[in-house]
């Protein structure tokens, strides 16, 4: 993880980016249910409070997936993805935790060339 001050400019930026995109200021939450529903790959308009849930579950373990905190180990027969955990989360305080999940959050962006 690079320092936190280069993260939180970091994190600003695709703030700002999806700001513009969808007229509010995102949060961690927001955004992880914006990525899981891009790993769905299904845009309806309406998800349960549970399928809500999983989206988010799904965000986190595709993030953390380039880490080998997971692997992907399917998809269902609805199309949902699957994953396998590899290895556990190392214990961390609270804001550790999500500069951690901020910084893996910012990688996926990079890597789909999102941002």
């Amino acid at each position: 993880m690079l320092n936190s001050d280069d993260l939180q400019i970091r994190w600003w930026k695709l703030e700002e980016t999806l700001m513009a995109r969808f007229g509010k200021k995102p949060d961690v939450e927001s955004i992880l249910y914006l990525i899981g529903i891009q790993e769905l790959g299904d845009i309806r308009k309406k998800f349960s409070k549970e399928q809500k849930q999983d989206l988010m579950h799904v965000a986190v373990c595709t993030v953390l997936s380039p880490s080998g905190y997971y692997e992907m180990s399917g998809v269902d027969e609805d199309g949902w993805p699957h994953f396998k955990q590899l290895k556990a989360m190392p214990d961390m305080p609270p804001i550790v935790q999500e500069n951690f999940l901020k910084d893996h959050i910012l990688l996926y962006f990079q890597n789909h060339e999102l941002i």
